[in-house]
């Protein structure tokens, strides 16, 4: 998937794998306009290049930028990778895809904003930080019949991302559904989930979702 990774990136992992099976079952037109927000390593921007799209991909750490840089080039992938805040360098543009893995997790510290690593999952105290603004501002970038590809947590109300999508006029649905294994993050938090009823009693694995949504005129 990717060539090398940056100390301090965060590293694919489930919620990439999934919202990467979701990008393949999509029509890729050759030329078809992608963008990744919150790249990562660029993961998924090269796998959309590889289909032939024409890319850009975002990140707002530079250490991100320059790992999705180097893998690009390693791949030999034309990726146009820009460091900026959201949709910031992307305006101006429409897109056919947008792609998103934002930070989604729940953070007890949620006053705050989260800092260093922690940049990459911790997304405040109900984990929408980052997908009430995508929800929000990328239909507005859309093309007509372009499609959004989101992956988050149960943890993080799908149901609210579908609401928003849906009341901008977007035909969302969720088209994907995995249980994984509770990791690090989430163990280390589990006392405070449960209290707030994110988590059941027993409850040891978190559902991921991806959520589609196209713009259908």
């Amino acid at each position: 998937m990717i060539a090398l990774l940056i100390p301090g990136v965060y590293a694919p992992q489930d919620d990439t794998a999934l919202l990467a099976e979701a990008l393949r079952e999509e029509a890729v037109p050759c030329g078809a306009r992608v963008l990744d927000v919150g790249t990562g390593s660029g993961a998924l921007a090269l796998a959309a290049a590889r289909r032939g799209a024409e890319v850009t991909a975002v990140d707002v750490s530079r250490r991100a930028v320059w790992t999705a840089r180097l893998n690009a080039l390693l791949f030999r992938l034309p990726v146009r990778i820009r460091r900026g805040d959201l949709f910031a360098p992307a305006r101006g543009r429409s897109y056919d895809m947008i792609l998103a893995n934002p930070p989604y997790v729940p953070a007890p510290h949620g006053g705050r904003g989260p800092r260093g690593r922690s940049r990459a999952w911790d997304a405040g105290h109900d984990g929408r930080l980052l997908l009430d603004r995508i929800c929000r501002e990328a239909p507005a970038l859309l093309a007509p019949r372009g499609v959004v590809l989101i992956v988050q947590s149960a943890l993080s109300d799908p149901g609210r991302t579908l609401e928003l999508l849906r009341g901008a006029d977007l035909k969302a649905t969720v088209v994907r559904r995995r249980w994984i294994a509770l990791g690090p993050v989430l163990r280390s938090r589990e006392e405070w989930l449960r209290r707030r009823g994110l988590l059941a009693p027993h409850e040891r694995t978190e559902e991921l979702v991806v959520i589609r949504a196209e713009r259908t005129r």
